[in-house]
């Protein structure tokens, strides 16, 4: 059983291991509102910046002032309004999606290597949606999200019984690397129908990088609803995972009903995982490093990990996305590429830190 450390200053957090509440009391709310700071400046970057890059006052002009930066710049306001806000509103709603999955897969795992990308959702739900489309011929996110939601619980199911086999039951290295086996796995599977309809092909090209490219509004407001709930579910599990974290004992003998908790978060997970694939592919890594950064800011309080991960993962994605348009220039590179430049360090020193006997 895991228990709070005897300091009233730490708090066992994911993996055992305690962990000290780095800002406290109106500290950590400055951060918080700074954090919102940087997701809002990032938001106004990522509508002035790519291969044609647009100054501030006329971003401004374009959002605030329309008809009169439609009167005098048509073309800036096509850029703003047909492109980058569509994919600007994208890269926050896809953000936060994986970001609060990661947290509270983290959360409900005890495991600090949790992740949707590494943990087979993203996988299973990238599966699903290609069995959908080569095989079933939908077209609209709206019909194969389901699909998506589906993928994702099963391939979430999968990797906790994967990782339980064997003397020992699940620990962290388990469950990571019967995730990535499973993704691997389902990724060929997925590559293998592609290539067989060239109908789907070209879809999948660039969706399954991770990419913001083409974000469609009337998609992103039609998916809305999916990540609302989900988000709305991830943020009220907070008090319930922090007893969690104390393990199953200690939350039971607070009053806690374990199964409620574990169906709530699994819940909120598909909801989450399964619509940011729909929308933007497979992104990987945005659930592992953000919840991890959040933890350091906020302490393992998921009250208050939970908001902060929904408010700096966007900035992740924000900046890896702007990142890849502006390093190539005129070309692009994928913001999931981008991410995984980032992320996959960032896994493996996570690993080493760990020290895990498994390994």
């Amino acid at each position: 059983m895991r228990t709070a450390a005897a300091g009233p200053e730490t708090v066992t957090g994911p993996g055992n291991s305690p962990q000290r509440r780095a800002v406290p009391g109106s500290a950590r709310t400055t951060l918080v509102i700074a954090a919102a700071a940087l997701l809002v400046c990032l938001c106004v970057l990522s509508l002035a910046a790519g291969s044609k890059a647009v100054p501030l006052d006329e971003v401004y002009r374009a959002v605030f002032d329309r008809a009169t930066a439609r009167a005098t710049n048509p073309q800036v306001d096509a850029i703003v309004w047909g492109v980058r806000l569509p994919r600007t509103l994208c890269a926050v709603l896809v953000g936060l999606a994986l970001g609060l999955s990661g947290a509270l897969m983290q959360g409900l795992t005890r495991n600090p290597l949790a992740d949707p990308g590494l943990l087979g959702v993203s996988a299973g739900a990238s599966f699903a949606i290609v069995v959908a489309v080569a095989g079933l011929g939908l077209s609209s996110a709206t019909g194969y999200v389901w699909f998506g939601f589906a993928g994702a619980f099963a391939g979430a199911v999968a990797v906790h019984l994967l990782g339980s086999l064997g003397h020992g039951g699940a620990t962290p290295v388990k469950i990571a690397l019967a995730g990535i086996a499973l993704t691997f796995l389902l990724g060929s599977c997925t590559s293998a129908i592609v290539l067989r309809h060239p109908e789907a092909l070209d879809r999948f090209r660039f969706w399954s990088a991770g990419s913001l490219t083409g974000a469609d509004p009337g998609l992103l407001w039609r998916m809305s609803p999916f990540l609302a709930v989900g988000a709305l579910l991830a943020i009220a599990a907070g008090p319930a995972l922090n007893s969690l974290a104390l393990g199953d004992d200690t939350a039971i003998a607070l009053g806690r009903r374990l199964g409620t908790i574990r169906i709530q978060a699994v819940l909120a997970i598909t909801l989450l995982a399964g619509t940011a694939v729909a929308i933007a592919g497979p992104i990987v890594f945005i659930g592992l490093v953000v919840p991890h950064v959040a933890r350091m800011i906020t302490g393992p309080d998921h009250r208050w990990l939970l908001p902060v991960t929904a408010l700096l993962a966007p900035c992740l994605l924000l900046f890896a996305d702007i990142v890849g348009r502006v390093v190539t220039r005129p070309e692009e590179v994928q913001a999931g590429i981008v991410v995984a430049f980032v992320g996959g360090p960032f896994f493996i020193a996570l690993v080493r830190r760990q020290r895990v006997a498994e390994l």
